[in-house]
């Protein structure tokens, strides 16, 4: 008797839905616009016995917000005293606020959702992120390779770097990506994921970096006097670094001459770069100038394994007579 019980309310509860379906269907065939209204209304009912929930979530996620920006100030101050890294600081500031806002959201998903539990937040958060990790798995990859650029990488805000084509001061670094300003003023926006994994130059890592510059002089030229001539005029240039010294270097057997490495240490700025090696390039050409000393142009000889007949037409030959 117990056994038969549950079959009874099993196969009276299902009649009692065909029914209420068959009664729907009814209805809907009779006056399908009563059904529209009801449903609406319904939903309208909903909505506002859930109305008070929302709004507190809504408030909450304002507050979420405006916490999340007041404790990033107050950490970005603190951490403006400190001697780290510029990189460093920015990381904690920015994890902080992260931190808070995962934990507003979840706090607004408990009121919103009474039945969500903190555990079942989790649980929730941590099927979903599965999920979202396959669908946004580049935006995943800059996170977390911002991550590792602000902790460990040498470059921070005001250093010049070079990745593949890109070059500029590096104006910004978030957790997803890296703003650099380019000499001429363009602003680049770049991965973090394309700056973790491709080789990064960091011109200004150290306070001078040293550059060169070839010239050539003519084969008649002793070459002593053209080191002797090359390394006074560079001595005498105002922009390099005269405490890490200049070097001259014969380098190779040209064309149509001999060419020299001159190389010395400069401020690491493009833009002193560029004041730099037109003050060396004016310096040399000035003290060769003054030493007599040529920078050739190219020179090209042909030979012929033939001797050549050189044909005059009538008017050159008058004007050798006369």
């Amino acid at each position: 008797m117990q056994g038969e019980a549950p079959e009874v309310s099993t196969s009276s509860a299902a009649g009692g839905e065909e029914l209420i379906s068959e009664e729907l269907q009814k209805k809907i065939q009779e006056d399908p616009g009563s059904v529209i209204v009801e449903s609406v209304l319904k939903i309208w009912d909903d909505f506002l016995v859930h109305l008070p929930l929302l709004v507190v979530g809504f408030v909450v996620l304002l507050l979420t917000w405006l916490i999340a920006n007041i404790v990033g100030r107050i950490v970005r101050w603190s951490m403006s005293k400190s001697n780290l890294r510029s990189g460093l600081k920015s990381l904690f500031g920015q994890l902080i606020q992260i931190v808070i806002w995962v934990v507003g959201l979840m706090i607004v998903a408990i009121i919103i959702f009474p039945g969500m539990t903190p555990s079942k937040a989790i649980t929730v958060l941590g099927l979903g992120s599965v999920a979202i990790g396959f669908a946004f798995k580049d935006i995943f990859e800059n996170f977390f390779a911002g991550i590792f650029i602000l902790w460990k990488f040498p470059f921070d805000p005001g250093d010049y770097i070079a990745c593949g084509d890109n070059e500029g001061e590096v104006q910004d670094i978030d957790i997803r990506m890296t703003t650099i300003r380019q000499v001429d003023g363009q602003l680049i926006t770049l991965p973090n994921a394309q700056l973790f994994k491709e080789p990064v130059r960091v011109m200004t890592h150290e306070k001078h970096r040293r550059m060169s510059v070839v010239c050539g002089v003519s084969y008649d030229t002793p070459l002593d006097k053209a080191i002797d001539v090359l390394q006074k005029a560079v001595d005498g240039c105002k922009l390099i670094d005269q405490s890490r010294g200049t070097e001259v270097f014969a380098q190779q057997f040209g064309s149509s001459s001999i060419d020299f490495l001159i190389r010395w240490w400069a401020n690491p700025r493009p833009v002193d770069e560029v004041k730099t090696r037109s003050e060396v390039i004016f310096a040399i050409k000035s003290a060769l100038d003054a030493a007599e000393i040529e920078i050739p142009f190219p020179y090209r000889t042909m030979t012929f394994k033939e001797p050549l007949s050189i044909q005059r037409t009538a008017e050159d030959a008058e004007g050798i007579e006369s």
